[in-house]
């Protein structure tokens, strides 16, 4: 697409709408002019459309331009998405159809999927996995020409999660207040996406890791405090990952620091000690009994607990966040 070549169909599905919708966008905004978009952009939505309005507006012929785009957004809802595939068989070379198959793959066996795999242009959008998050938050800073630290990549990925879309939202906010060519570090993430400097998750790690329980008791308070700064799901969801690196560190004992670091995924020697000094905190046994307590308070907090669903989400991380050190 960017560099002027436009296929006849393009067919993007998957489980990531970030990159669906980037995708999308780029069209929209750059395979017709302003002028030209009034009468050779058509948007459609699955919900509310039939296989035969798609094709009767890819059948049409562009009114003062070479191609028309069609969009139809929210695939998914359509009833009879397979009636198109006589369309899809012999598309109209003057129009590009770009078909969004949001938050689930399209079954690639199907006859209508065979069709599309002769014919289109096929995306997959697949979720990032968790330790994938920093790498995609550099390159969101690189188009805004600006740099982030590794630890300040981290600190953001923790807080933020895996939802791309916020993520890219929060380097938008970011990029409108620093130069070209400056570096993010943690004081200006914690700034600007409002993340507490001595009570942020990673503070949390390693109040756990060494046993700080006057720290610990502190960022309880907080966090029981301001739930909504600090929602159940997001405290739960970190903590499984510092806990299975923990236990993952018991299963290596005799390793060399160099396998540990690799297998742990770990940046720096500095990570490495201090999961270490966890490891001498927190048993083999008692890992993984934290690892089931997580799992017990991560069902309450969706409203699936036995005898925690009457907690309120600032009573629950401080009760969980009790029990996970004692």
């Amino acid at each position: 697409m960017r560099s002027g070549t436009y296929h006849p169909i393009y067919f993007l599905h998957g489980m990531e709408p970030y990159f669906l919708d980037s995708i999308t966008q780029f069209a929209e905004d750059n395979l017709l002019s302003a002028a030209e978009k009034a009468f050779n952009q058509t948007i459609l939505y699955g919900k509310d459309s039939k296989a035969i309005q798609v094709i009767d507006a890819a059948r049409r012929f562009p009114m003062m331009a070479e191609k028309q785009l069609v969009i139809l957004k929210e695939a998914q809802d359509m009833r009879d998405l397979s009636g198109l595939d006589k369309y899809v068989a012999n598309p109209s070379p003057t129009t590009v159809l770009i078909i969004v198959h949001k938050h689930k793959k399209l079954d690639m066996r199907t006859a209508f999927a065979k069709t599309l795999k002769s014919k289109a242009v096929i995306y997959e959008a697949k979720k990032l996995y968790d330790n994938q998050i920093p790498s995609f938050l550099k390159k969101l800073f690189q188009n805004k020409k600006l740099k982030i630290e590794e630890n300040a990549a981290e600190l953001m990925s923790e807080y933020l999660g895996t939802d791309l879309s916020r993520l890219n939202n929060e380097v938008e906010k970011i990029a409108l207040n620093l130069e070209k060519g400056a570096t993010v570090d943690t004081a200006i993430i914690e700034k600007e996406v409002g993340i507490s400097r001595d009570y942020n998750l990673f503070e949390l790690q390693k109040a756990i890791a060494t046993r700080n329980l006057e720290k610990l008791y502190r960022i309880i308070q907080y966090y029981s405090a301001n739930p909504k700064k600090n929602p159940p799901t997001m405290v739960i969801g970190f903590l499984y990952g510092f806990y299975s690196k923990l236990l993952l560190l018991h299963a290596m004992k005799g390793q060399d620091d160099k396998s540990l670091m690799r297998q742990l995924k770990l940046k720096t020697a500095f990570q490495l000690r201090e999961y270490k000094q966890a490891a001498r905190n927190c048993t083999f046994y008692h890992t993984r009994k934290a690892i089931h307590l997580l799992k017990e308070y991560d069902l309450a907090s969706k409203g699936c607990g036995v005898n925690l669903n009457n907690l309120k989400d600032g009573d629950l991380l401080k009760e969980m966040l009790y029990r996970l050190v004692h």
